[in-house]
């Protein structure tokens, strides 16, 4: 491994010679075949080699967080930077992890049962999305904490202390639409806590949020000339280009979600028959679509020319080792980035605005709201009439525009 890495013969002799040769040798291996580059492992060996100076036989037994402060020193106390012993930890802490010798300090976090018991039955009863259940579950849990905080139990909770939390955040920044949403959800939250007797029958009822008209706002789209400048940002031939402009036409050709794209994987795509096969999140059933040529063309150049070896069934991973799938998060970050490069700057620019543009632009084109909605996945049709209230006269201009002719 030292040989692959290292020219010079005596630096390869310094690396075979520290202790824990074998454990170093078998952690940049493993680096290797997550695709971490030649300079990665590099400097990621001058730094086990390192630590390996400073460290005992005794780490085999395992090792916390103040037995690596030992060996890094108190910050300040040696002559090395900030930043320096910061990716020491970092290395140090995931090569620990890798041979199975970290041992975390475990941190008791104590969740409310009635949380507990709402996630079972959004999961296990509802069959929710899991991005509807983490979403849920997050506002759920801030209420409970708030309530916990405030003195406020569960069987006792009124009204009038829903409406001071309410209150309490509103005055920090919550919008009508954010208030009409957490008051749904508790609503949902608070009928199941009453059906297992967890509080009052009447409290889900006396609570309400703020009026919130439908099609109030008009959808975050972008214009089809703003798509296909989008795509124009991604003509280099870098693999952040390559990457990114195949998961650009994915939301605007076929208005993939975020968790949907994420969760592709190499197994789903079908290139003898020319289809692509999505698990929708919101219908929980599998979809087919025709593989068009064009996004045929830009996976293809992903996977076959830039995606490094990887044992990761994702078909989008990481830019930088360890190679693992790309969070959902990161997209908003990926399409907020490309929407700079052209001078877009408006609230809501995430992924759901080329999700929006493709909804936008087939109805243009004639399709009706069932049609679009099957498209899009979306679960019943009153999902699909956001995207009546738009200018009609601006996507006409668009309406010739073939589905599959984003080149």
């Amino acid at each position: 491994m030292f040989e692959r890495i290292f020219v010079a013969p005596h630096t390869q002799q310094r690396h075979r010679e520290a202790l824990f040769c074998e454990e170093r040798m078998a952690y940049l291996q493993h680096m290797l075949v997550r695709g971490s580059t030649r300079h990665s492992l590099r400097q990621t060996a001058e730094r086990l080699v390192w630590l390996a100076l400073r460290m005992t036989h005794e780490a085999r037994n395992g090792i916390d967080a103040d037995g690596l402060t030992s060996i890094l020193g108190e910050p300040g106390s040696s002559n090395i930077s900030t930043n320096y012993r910061q990716r020491l930890y970092l290395d140090a802490r995931r090569w620990f992890q890798f041979l199975g010798w970290w041992r975390e300090v475990i941190q008791r976090v104590e969740v409310d049962p009635a949380l507990v018991r709402f996630v079972d039955w959004m999961r296990n009863e509802r069959g929710l999305s899991p991005n509807t259940i983490a979403s849920w579950s997050r506002w759920t849990g801030h209420f409970l904490r708030w309530c916990h905080e405030h003195g406020h139990d569960l069987s006792r909770l009124r009204p009038q202390d829903i409406d001071a939390y309410l209150a309490t955040y509103s005055a920090r920044g919550w919008g009508r639409c954010s208030v009409g949403f957490i008051v749904a959800m508790m609503r949902v939250f608070l009928r199941q806590a009453a059906s297992r007797g967890e509080c009052a029958n009447t409290l889900a009822g006396a609570i309400f949020g703020p009026r919130v008209y439908a099609l109030e706002s008009v959808p975050a789209a972008l214009s089809w000339d703003e798509v296909r400048q989008v795509l124009a940002t991604t003509r280099g031939a870098t693999e952040q280009d390559i990457r990114d402009r195949a998961i650009l036409m994915l939301m605007a050709i076929y208005g993939l979600r975020r968790g949907e794209i994420v969760a592709l994987r190499l197994d789903q795509i079908d290139w003898a028959g020319r289809l692509l096969h999505i698990w929708r999140l919101k219908r929980h059933q599998p979809q087919v679509y025709p593989l068009v040529p064009s996004v045929a063309h830009a996976l293809a150049q992903y996977i076959d020319v830039v995606r490094p070896a990887s044992d990761v069934p994702q078909v989008f991973i990481t830019l930088k080792a360890p190679r693992k799938p790309m969070p959902p998060q990161t997209l908003y970050e990926l399409v907020r980035h490309r929407l700079r490069a052209i001078g877009v700057s408006r609230p809501k620019m995430g992924p759901h605005a080329l999700r929006h543009a493709c909804a936008s632009r087939m109805l243009a084109q004639g399709l009706t709201l069932k049609e679009i909605g099957d498209h899009l996945g979306h679960s019943s049709t009153q999902a699909t009439m956001i995207y009546t209230k738009v200018d009609m006269t601006a996507l006409r201009e668009v309406g010739n525009f073939d589905l599959g002719g984003v080149q």
